[in-house]
């Protein structure tokens, strides 16, 4: 009887552990989805600005300023207290003789755009002539302001999401912070069950969701199977953690800190680019490209982790080797109908 109840105990005791993580984590998603939404309406002034259309906003200072008539002697005024008044000349003059032509100022800006971002790049992934999502028949599907200057653009705004700029800036800037949690998130949860399943390694508790309940074991939590990186006995402590360094970094990069100030919210660049890997702009553009493609394909992959867990109460590696085994009779129709999820 002692051993039964005593057994009993050790097992509710990892059951309220886990259930207790799992409900942890969710907290601290939905913490930091709120915060990270809610900074482009909160910094509207700082993070909004820094990430801004510049084709939107070459439309809307040319726009601004066509409206205003000014004389001679006023333009001259101008340009006399002007470092680049040359250039602006140049440039105006330029302007004009495009407009003559037959261009519309935002198709002017939009080719400014494509030479800042670099040539090869911009023919590809950017501008007019990019890859839209209905391929060859895209064409009247593709919303007007979605002119191909973000990476990642295939003009498909169905819900007229993006229609607002500023909206648009701080969707934009959400999407590239999620994505980049996502790809964080997705090796984080493969690669201790890698490790264990593949490589013998000796962790104790391999799969994602219920990793988190060994801080509750007598011990505590090693990282990876190794005390001597992580060794983790309070919930509270790591709470407190990732609450401090989670929050401030997100709080220096939407108003600026230590590693610099007035940084782009999404590529600061400086210090957060040690490899110089922004250094070529045709590069640069195409990192960035890839980026968002890979961190979309994460969070879908985060999403379908979440499924599995519920469906299966099994790690991706193992759903993952189980199909390989029996693609027909191990898949998401067979799996996917009964809930086996046990804390």
């Amino acid at each position: 009887l002692y051993t039964f109840v005593i057994t009993q105990v050790n097992m509710d005791i990892k059951r309220v552990g886990l259930i207790a993580s799992v409900a942890l984590n969710a907290l601290l998603l939905i913490g930091v989805c709120s915060i990270s939404m809610g900074n482009g309406k909160v910094a509207s002034g700082v993070a909004i600005s820094r990430s801004g259309s510049m084709v939107n906003s070459a439309v809307r200072g040319v726009s601004a300023l066509s409206g205003k008539k000014i004389s001679a002697e006023q333009g001259r005024a101008i340009l006399s207290h002007s470092p680049k008044a040359n250039l602006l000349v140049k440039t105006g003059a330029i302007t004009n003789k495009l407009v003559k032509s037959g261009m519309s100022i935002p198709e002017i800006a939009q080719q400014v755009t494509c030479q800042q971002i670099g040539g090869a790049a911009c023919q590809e992934w950017y501008g007019p002539d990019r890859a839209l999502w209905l391929g060859p028949f895209s064409e009247g599907s593709v919303p007007s302001y979605l002119t191909g200057e973000f990476p990642g653009d295939y003009g498909w705004d169905t819900q007229g999401l993006s229609a607002d700029p500023n909206t648009f800036a701080a969707y934009r800037e959400t999407e590239v912070i999620h994505a980049r949690w996502a790809m964080l998130g997705t090796l984080g949860c493969v690669t201790p069950e890698l490790l264990a399943k593949y490589s013998g390694v000796p962790i104790a508790e391999p799969v994602w969701f219920k990793a988190g309940s060994q801080i509750f074991a007598e011990g505590g939590l090693d990282y990876l199977g190794n005390p001597s990186l992580v060794h983790a006995q309070s919930i509270l402590a790591i709470l407190a953690c990732q609450v401090i360094l989670m929050g401030g970094a997100e709080a220096y990069r939407v108003n600026g800190g230590p590693a610099g100030e007035g940084l782009d919210a999404i590529n600061p660049g400086g210090a957060f680019d040690p490899l110089g890997l922004a250094d070529d702009p045709d590069t640069f553009a195409e990192l960035k490209v890839k980026e968002i493609k890979n961190g979309r394909l994460a969070m879908f992959s985060m999403l379908g982790f979440y499924v599995q867990a519920i469906a299966t109460g099994k790690g991706p590696v193992e759903n993952w080797a189980e199909h390989i085994a029996d693609p027909a009779g191990v898949n998401g129709l067979t799996n996917g109908i009964a809930t086996k999820f046990t804390p």
